[in-house]
């Protein structure tokens, strides 16, 4: 296997070719993806994270969406551990797995994918295949470590001005094209 970190993407390779390509969603700032030669160390279908989750309150209202085991939990509430099924772990506590795709480097050090390409590379790989991670994390004007960012101005502050005096969007009505190589 190999993960472009650069192309927020995943490869599986047998001999010469690409036989699976998934986009993943790699650590953000902070908590990046580590880089090198791993292998698969181990493999579990309904992992759950032993750190990061959510913390909900008595009535199973989510208190905190993006908590860690070390937060404080309010009195009757809970902490509840992230799933993680199609679990991959290559490296201490980073892993691939099935996950939440926003469009950006956002994970805690994880590699994320959609669940269908989670399960095609879970079944596809064993224990000891060969992950090479490799590339530079995102972080141009488009990723930073909260996300995408609009466009700005020279001071740093966002284009566009007041929204209640933007134009809205044209909407054009869309019809089915038919592609020339039919």
């Amino acid at each position: 296997m190999e993960i472009d970190l650069g192309q927020q993407t995943a490869y599986l390779i047998r001999g010469r070719y690409v036989v699976l390509q998934s986009p993943i969603s790699s650590g953000r700032y902070g908590h990046l993806t580590s880089t090198g030669s791993f292998k698969v160390i181990e493999k579990e279908v309904n992992h759950h994270s032993s750190i990061y989750g959510k913390i909900v309150d008595v009535r199973g209202n989510t208190v905190v969406a993006d908590a860690d085991v070390d937060m404080k939990v309010p009195s009757g509430g809970r902490f509840i551990p992230a799933p993680m099924h199609y679990f991959m772990r290559f490296h201490e506590a980073d892993g691939m797995h099935a996950g939440y795709l926003p469009g950006y480097p956002a994970s805690h050090g994880c590699v994320r994918m959609p669940e269908q390409m989670a399960i095609a590379f879970y079944r596809a790989v064993d224990v000891g295949t060969p992950v090479t991670v490799f590339g530079r994390t995102p972080r141009s004007n488009q990723y930073y470590q909260y996300g995408p960012q609009g466009p700005r101005n020279w001071f740093g502050r966002p284009l566009g001005g007041d929204p209640r005096y933007q134009q809205p969007p044209r909407v054009y009505p869309s019809q089915p094209i038919d592609p020339w190589w039919r």
